[in-house]
């Protein structure tokens, strides 16, 4: 098991090393000029240039990558150029924000999709299993860009029960999270009812229903026990996914987490900041994939050995 681990742990410092690499040399490579975002058009060249050593944007590409490289190393992001402040307590400052959102986005997602599974395996070609398929279908047709629109438009504005944006109560929670987890949970819904579906026909499910076990006891104690393990590692991967993914819908809803925060960032041309917000994001999916590892290997020892 340890040695599974840490196999898995060490896995991940090359991905984090490759994404540190692309990003900074991506964002080297758009055109813009963050000193001149920062002093303005009517800046003098002087003061451009002076700035730019500063910065350390004068030295040559290599100089800054290894620069960047021995802070990342000492564990820290630098400075931002739009702020003026650490990098580090910026993006902590915002991370709570993405965190809770993703945790209540993954609830909604399991909330809608796991009833919604179990109850279109059980009902294998009813009406009731094709429209849940149609959807899953719809919710995996609409993205996040334009489901957030659409749901600020009926419930914000034509019907006014719900805040349009910002973190001020929980009410300003429900449209962010439903956008962000109805997508996962068309996938989910999907995934749901193929466990079960292949559970169902396991001779220990024929021998329950035999024995005069009710249905409800067969599906919930039987079936989907054993169906969730594959169900809780796509619910850990999915939790990975939204915290890299709430990019677009933080910024259709002014929410003030990561992903806002890192369009900011590319807008602004602030490297430190970019950087640091695309590492922190890296890091929480390994992180989480990492952790979904561990879990799946504990419930299935057959993984440690693969």
């Amino acid at each position: 098991m340890a040695r599974h681990l840490l196999q898995r742990f060490l896995l991940t410092f090359p991905a984090l090393w490759l994404v540190l690499t692309m990003v900074f040399l991506l964002i080297h490579v758009v055109p813009g000029d963050p000193v001149e975002q920062m002093l303005g058009e009517g800046a003098a060249p002087g003061q451009v240039e002076q700035l730019r050593h500063a910065l350390g944007l004068d030295q040559p590409l290599l100089a800054q990558y290894g620069h960047y490289l021995r802070q990342i190393f000492r564990g820290d992001l630098g400075q931002s150029f739009k702020y003026q402040a650490p990098v580090t307590r910026i993006i902590f400052e915002r991370y709570p924000a993405t965190l809770q959102l993703a945790f209540l986005a993954l609830f909604v997602c399991a909330a809608i999709a796991i009833p919604a599974g179990v109850i279109a395996a059980h009902r294998r070609g009813s009406s009731g299993d094709r429209a849940i398929g149609v959807f899953s279908l719809l919710g995996l047709a609409i993205p996040n860009f334009a489901l957030g629109p659409l749901l600020i438009t009926l419930f914000s504005i034509k019907l006014g029960w719900l805040p349009v944006s910002g973190r001020a109560g929980p009410l300003n929670y429900i449209l962010p999270a439903a956008t962000l987890g109805a997508a996962l949970a068309a996938i989910l819904t999907r995934m749901v009812r193929g466990a079960m579906l292949e559970e169902l026909s396991a001779d220990y499910v024929r021998t329950a229903r035999a024995k005069g076990l009710p249905t409800r006891t067969v599906l919930i104690r039987h079936a989907l026990r054993n169906a969730l393990i594959p169900i809780i590692t796509i619910l850990g991967l999915q939790f990975g996914t939204l915290l890299a993914g709430t990019i677009v819908t933080e910024t259709i809803f002014s929410w003030p987490g990561i992903g806002r925060l890192t369009v900011m960032a590319i807008s602004a041309r602030d490297y430190p900041l970019l950087q640091g917000c695309i590492l922190v994001i890296a890091l929480s999916y390994v992180l989480v994939n990492l952790l979904t590892d561990v879990f799946y290997s504990m419930v299935d020892p057959r993984v440690r050995r693969s």
